[in-house]
């Protein structure tokens, strides 16, 4: 990509899980925390405010160097089980822009159909990475809201 331009990346999965429980994994503080940070980052999520106008703020550090970034948005459309729509702006100057994410539940008959696009991805992020790190996100997102555990 050349220096100005944005990226985007569409993925879509299904999952053996209802809508509501990969609704709740995106706007529950605790639950974000365990599935959204790629594999080898841990993530604090620093405040959540999810309704329409909403904000969030976290950030991930990477375990092995102990660097991190950091990032917030706002909630722009939140339709209960079905779909959300957020802006996220990175602090670093480096990264300038505003992203937005849409990610879209659907009921189907062995669980979810979930589709997720994210566009505005600044220029000094390769699109491989963002791939990279959502596929790695999505798989923990999975081990979260798929198991079935009784109390």
């Amino acid at each position: 990509m050349t220096t100005g331009t944005t990226g985007t990346v569409k993925f879509h999965r299904v999952l053996r899980a209802t809508p509501e429980r990969i609704y709740r994994a995106f706007l529950e503080p605790d639950a974000t925390a365990k599935w959204l940070p790629p594999y080898g980052f841990t993530c604090q999520v620093h405040h959540m405010e999810p309704r329409v106008g909403g904000t969030f703020k976290m950030s991930f550090r990477n375990f092995g160097s102990g660097n991190g970034h950091s990032f917030g948005g706002e909630y722009l459309e939140l339709v209960p089980f079905e779909k959300i729509r957020y802006s996220d702006i990175f602090d670093d100057p480096n990264l300038p822009g505003q992203m937005q994410t849409t990610v879209s539940l659907r009921p189907v008959s062995c669980g979810t159909e979930l589709n997720i696009v994210q566009e505005g991805i600044p220029a000094m992020i390769p699109v491989e990475m963002c791939y990279l790190g959502w596929q790695e996100s999505l798989a923990q997102l999975a081990k979260l809201v798929e198991p079935e555990i009784p109390d």
